[in-house]
Order: structure tokens, then sequence, then C-alpha cells
């Protein structure tokens, strides 16, 4: 039987992951999942690449419902994810609830791990954040961008290298071993993102579709969504 096809933001990957074998155990299909910066995903989605479900923030699914690309009804709301600040797994936890401790700790960091600046929402927000502290110029040698949270939060936790700092959103960083969460960004620099699961308006699948979102959203995974960061 054929695959589902999963457009996803980063955010969603890792409880996609753990729901993924009630999925098959009641649609008896697996979850082809493609995982990356919101903007790329809407991209592909547009591009015409295959989708059943997509998974993004709330402003790029109202948009996407609006131009037809998306079935009208039926998105559901996941929660709220909110932007951290993570080090490799045992190491110091800076200070980072306050914009002077934020800045201290990101001019103090050897390397700035982060999601794509131009297509991810959270990469996007973190380099207004630098401009705004005052030090995107100056921490702009040490900072490495990825396509997507995971993937540099990923690489932060693979990296030789101590006193690593990496900001992304909170879902990400609890499902990456090997990066721990300090805190989520100070309020001034709050980033608090709705994500929304819908049926893709080509889903070759339609029925499946709605099961998994159903699953995503049920309040049988209110506890997962807790845990993965999910508000």
């Amino acid at each position: 039987m054929a695959s589902l096809n999963l457009l996803s933001g980063g955010a969603a990957q890792g409880l996609v992951s753990q729901l993924q074998g009630n999925f098959f155990s009641e649609a008896g299909r697996a979850i082809e999942g493609t995982y990356g910066a919101v903007g790329l995903m809407r991209d592909q989605l547009l591009a015409g690449a295959p989708c059943d479900v997509i998974i993004l923030t709330q402003a790029l699914i109202d948009e996407l419902t609006a131009a037809g690309h998306v079935q009208s009804g039926s998105a559901r709301p996941l929660g709220i994810v909110k932007t951290g600040v993570a080090v490799k797994t045992g190491e110091a936890q800076p200070r980072v609830d306050t914009p002077d401790a934020l800045k201290a700790a990101l001019l103090a960091a050897k390397g700035i791990y982060f999601p794509d600046p131009v297509k991810a929402t959270a990469g996007i927000h973190f380099m207004n954040v630098l401009k705004k502290l005052g030090i995107d110029a100056q921490v702009a040698p040490r900072l490495r961008p990825f396509p997507n949270g995971a993937t540099a939060m990923r690489e932060m936790a693979q990296a030789k290298e101590t006193g690593l700092i990496g900001c992304t959103q909170v879902t990400e960083i609890l499902y990456t071993p090997g990066v721990q969460l300090v805190g989520v960004l100070p309020k001034e620099f709050e980033l608090a993102t709705v994500y929304v699961a819908a049926v893709a308006a080509k889903a070759e699948q339609p029925q499946a579709a709605r099961l998994l979102i159903e699953l995503l959203a049920s309040p049988a995974a209110a506890e997962l969504r807790r845990n993965g960061g999910f508000e």
C-alpha cells in the first residue's frame, strides 16, 4: 500500500515519528515525511511535490487555504511552539532569561548554530534578535546556519568543540540527542508559533491524511505534544 506523503516544518518531526507506529496500525500505511524550514516546505508543495498532509505555521496554512492549495476545513492546530536556546548535553548552561544575559551568552559562544535565516521561521527571527541586541556584525564569523533547526542541533551535538550555543524551536531541541534546552528566549524576544496540520488539496489519500491529523491533534496525544515542546 502506498505511503502517506507528508511535508512538514521541522518542529513536528519528533511528534510524527512517535505516532507513526500508531498510524501504521490503524491505516496500514507508512509515512513518507519530508521535514525542513516552513518556507521551503511551502515552496515544495507549490512546486508539485507529492503531499497528503502538510504541517506549517498557522499563517502559512491560512495563506495556502485561501489560495486553494489546502482543503478548506481540514486544518487542525497542534499547539504553540516557542523558540529556545540550547547547549551540548553536559556543558554549563548560561543564563538567557534577559536580553543582557542572552547577549553575554552569545558573545561568549565559540559557534552559534541556528536554522536557515531566509526560509525558517526561527532562523529569520534569530537574525532579528541579533540585530536588536546590536551584535549581528560582531558574531557573524561564528554563525553556523543550517537548512533547518533539527539539522543545526544535530550538527552542534556532533561537533568536537565545546562552548557552542544554538537557537531554534524548542521541539527541535528536545528531540535531538546530545543537546539540552537552556531556556526559551527572553520575553522581549519571544517567538511563539502556532503549528497546524491540514490536508493538501491534491492529496491522493485524503481519508488517511485526515486520520493522521486526528492522531496528531488528539487528546490521547496531548502528553506527547507537551513533552515534545508543544504548548
